[in-house]
């Protein structure tokens, strides 16, 4: 590996996860203005992300289902005229 291209100023970092308020520390070098307290009362720089391992559907087993039937049938619906031209 190459030296002196790798990070060497890794602090701790809370990261939250916007869409169920998980919360956990781990050591990073982002930047970020944000800080927050947590429960052990130390104030941490905060970064927000949109979704972890805790709301991701692969890891909780909960999976949306996408009706992709319904949404060609709408699309094929609004635009049944212009296709019925071209077949003329």
């Amino acid at each position: 590996m190459k030296k002196g291209i790798h990070p060497e100023a890794y602090r701790l970092i809370a990261f939250r996860d916007m869409s169920n308020g998980y919360t956990f520390v781990t050591r990073s070098t982002v930047n970020t203005k944000e800080t927050v307290t947590l429960e052990d009362g130390i104030e941490y720089p905060l970064v927000k992300i949109e979704i972890s391992n805790t709301s991701h559907p692969f890891y909780t087993g909960k999976m949306k289902l996408v009706d992709t039937a319904g949404r060609v049938d709408k699309y094929m619906n609004r635009y049944k005229d212009h296709y019925d031209k071209k077949k003329k």
